[in-house]
């Protein structure tokens, strides 16, 4: 927590979505730090000790989001973690999310109401 907000780290090379994801989780009295590749993803982690991360799972590299995924485990990174996917059922052919911890999935285009509802069940 930062300032009494719960800190959320979304990761995600598509400025568009991160726009909207800030836009959503402050008007919803959330904190946001952003980073627009893995390598940067680690370094706000370590920094900002967010409560929550959102991870777009393709970014530079097609799998970049996963790797991000076990490099953050490897960190020790308890953190509830949602993937961001564009590829539909396509994920569960690519991605082992019980390997990975995963909480959940959220598709593109982001149903900001399903992201409020499960924050503030997860967060609680």
């Amino acid at each position: 927590m930062q300032g009494g907000k719960h800190v959320i780290l979304c990761v995600d090379d598509d400025q568009d979505v991160l726009d909207i994801l800030r836009t959503t989780l402050e008007a919803n009295g959330y904190a946001m730090v952003e980073a627009s590749s893995a390598e940067e993803g680690l370094k706000r982690y370590k920094e900002a000790k967010p409560d929550l991360l959102i991870i777009d799972l393709m970014m530079e590299e097609i799998d970049a989001g996963v790797s991000l995924v076990k490099d953050l485990r490897a960190l020790g990174a308890k953190q509830p973690v949602y993937m961001l996917s564009s590829v539909g059922d396509q994920l569960n052919l690519n991605v082992d999310s019980n390997e990975l911890g995963l909480s959940g999935v959220f598709q593109k285009p982001l149903n900001t109401n399903s992201l409020l509802r499960i924050l503030k069940t997860k967060l609680q």
